[in-house]
């Protein structure tokens, strides 16, 4: 028993003795859908790299994020004063 290790892929040969109009309109089928795929892959690209909407639907997320790391270096710094203090 002998396993294809890559996927089955569908066909993109067409039925034998296509006429050359029948050629056509899948052609002109094809490019529609590649066209509103197009289209489509756009407006997700715009929503996600629009960063004004990302900092409003995140807003939460970013407020203790920033808080976090204001705590995590202001105790650096307090630790940092301590070390100067006893090395004087």
């Amino acid at each position: 028993m002998s396993v294809d290790p890559k996927p089955a892929r569908p066909s993109t040969a067409g039925k034998p003795g296509r006429s050359a109009a029948e050629i056509r309109r899948d052609i002109d089928v094809q490019r529609v859908q590649l066209g509103s795929n197009v289209e489509a892959l756009r407006g997700k690209v715009t929503e996600v790299t629009d960063w004004r909407r990302q900092l409003e639907e995140h807003k939460p997320q970013l407020v203790m994020a920033a808080a976090a790391v204001g705590f995590l270096v202001g105790i650096r710094l307090m630790r940092g004063r301590r070390r100067r203090k006893r090395g004087y």
